[in-house]
C-alpha cells in the first residue's frame, strides 16, 4: 500500500512539473496511456495522479483524458486577489514570528538570498528564472509564516496562476519596482513590522496582477 500511494505521488509531482514548466501547454490533451508512457509507469498511478490534478484545478477531464487548464480573465482576476490576501496573511504572520523571536538566521538568510537571486535574475530579463526565484521569496515567507492551510492554499493559487500568464511573460515594465517592493517587504518582516509586511504584500500581489492580466 505504501509503495501504490508512493508512485501516485511521484507521478503527481512529475505530470505537474510537466505542465508548470509549459511541456504541457493550456488546451493540451492527454490520457492514461499517453502520460504512463511518457512517465515510464503503469497507468494505476498515473489514473490517481491525474485525479489529484483535477481537484488541484490543474487538468479537467475531457473525453477520454484530462485538458491542462488555464483560468479564464475573471476566474485570473479572482485568483490574484485570493493571493494577495493569503500573502498579506502570511506576511503578517512571518513578521510577528520575527518580532517573537521564533524565525531562525538562518532561515531570514535563506530569504535574503532567495531575493537577491530574484532580483538579479529579473533584472537580466531571464523571466521564467524570476518567475520561479520570485514564488520561491513568497513561499519561503509562507513557511515562516508556519500556517500550513494558508501554504497549501498558496501553492495551488501559485501553480493555477503560473500556467494561465507564462506563455504571455514579457519583459514588464515595472522590473525596478518588483524589487523595491521585494525588498521592502523583506525588511518589514526583518523588523517585525507586521502591519507594513501585509500592506507591502497585498499591494504587490495585485500590481503583479495589473501588469500580468492581458485584457482582450
Amino acid at each position: 500500500m505504501y509503495d501504490a500511494v508512493v508512485q501516485v505521488d511521484v507521478a503527481r509531482h512529475r505530470l505537474r512539473s510537466l505542465i508548470l514548466d509549459g511541456t504541457y501547454q493550456p488546451g493540451a490533451r492527454l490520457t492514461e496511456v499517453q502520460a504512463a508512457a511518457a512517465l515510464s509507469m503503469s497507468r494505476t498511478p498515473v489514473r490517481e495522479a491525474l485525479r489529484g490534478l483535477i481537484v488541484d484545478g490543474l487538468v479537467r477531464p475531457t473525453g477520454r483524458g484530462v485538458e491542462v487548464t488555464a483560468l479564464d480573465l475573471d476566474a485570473l482576476h479572482d485568483a490574484y486577489a485570493v493571493r494577495g490576501a493569503l500573502e498579506a496573511l502570511t506576511a503578517q504572520l512571518a513578521a510577528a514570528r520575527q518580532r517573537e523571536g521564533r524565525v531562525a538566521p538562518a532561515e531570514l538568510e535563506s530569504l535574503l538570498e532567495t531575493n537577491a537571486a530574484a532580483a538579479e535574475a529579473t533584472a537580466a530579463g531571464r523571466l521564467e528564472e524570476a518567475v520561479d526565484h520570485n514564488r520561491r521569496f513568497h513561499r519561503q515567507i509562507a513557511v515562516l509564516a508556519a500556517n500550513g492551510l494558508a501554504l497549501e492554499m498558496l501553492d495551488r493559487i501559485w501553480d493555477q496562476i503560473i500556467v494561465s500568464t507564462r506563455a504571455t511573460l514579457v519583459a514588464g515594465s515595472r522590473r525596478i519596482r518588483v524589487t523595491d517592493q521585494h525588498d521592502r517587504l523583506l525588511a518589514a518582516i526583518r523588523e517585525g513590522d507586521s502591519r507594513a509586511a501585509g500592506a507591502i504584500a497585498r499591494r504587490h500581489a495585485l500590481d503583479t496582477r495589473a501588469s500580468a492580466i492581458k485584457e482582450p
